[in-house]
């Protein structure tokens, strides 16, 4: 199945179309658009304002398609201190999910996999017969992995994370921002492994 990578710049993250599924919903909405007639499904991976920004208004263009977020992430989409919506001189979207995920859950050929340490909420979306990952902001390609720092930031949590995704099988990565890659994922998930044990 092909990844459609919708870019957002530098400010918000990036939107990726899997299927039937968007996942992240920080782009413009005009950017979904040639895709909204067959999107079903929003899974978020974490709650941050660039990942939420406009999930409403997309859930609206995509026939009300159903919002997915991991339950301890979900309060970001009305908690504007939870989002860090502030940071970027706006608002919490204001929407309720339709589904709270888990960790093990299954969306079309997706797995959940929960992933702390840079949100508690934060997940990773794995089809393990395509050995794509999508990573939000738990890792990203070039070796390096999301902060936590911000409010419910864990580096323990976050380095276990990361541990877990390295025993995966993995070859497309399709991080929350910066370039994706279709060959190699997993060598880009060791060296961030590595650059959190000695440098983080």
């Amino acid at each position: 199945m092909p990844v459609r990578w919708i870019a957002s710049g530098t400010t918000y993250a990036n939107s990726f179309v899997y299927g039937n599924i968007l996942i992240d919903a920080g782009v413009l909405p005009m950017a979904v658009e040639p895709y909204a007639g067959g999107i079903e499904t929003i899974i978020i991976t974490h709650g941050h304002y660039d990942h939420i920004a406009h999930v409403k208004e997309i859930a609206r263009l995509c026939n009300d398609a159903a919002v997915c977020i991991h339950a301890a992430d979900a309060p970001g989409l009305v908690d504007d201190t939870r989002s860090l919506a502030m940071h970027f001189g706006a608002r919490s979207p204001g929407i309720a999910p339709r589904t709270v995920l888990a960790d093990g859950d299954r969306v079309g050929d997706l797995r959940v996999i929960h992933t702390p340490g840079h949100t508690p909420g934060g997940i990773c979306l794995y089809d393990e017969a395509a050995k794509v990952l999508f990573s939000g902001d738990t890792v990203f390609t070039g070796g390096s992995f999301g902060r936590y720092d911000f409010p419910g930031g864990d580096r323990t949590a976050l380095a276990a994370s990361i541990e877990r995704l390295a025993a995966l099988d993995v070859e497309g990565l399709y991080p929350g921002h910066g370039e994706p890659v279709a060959r190699g994922g997993g060598r880009h998930i060791a060296a961030a492994r590595e650059a959190l044990r000695f440098y983080g």
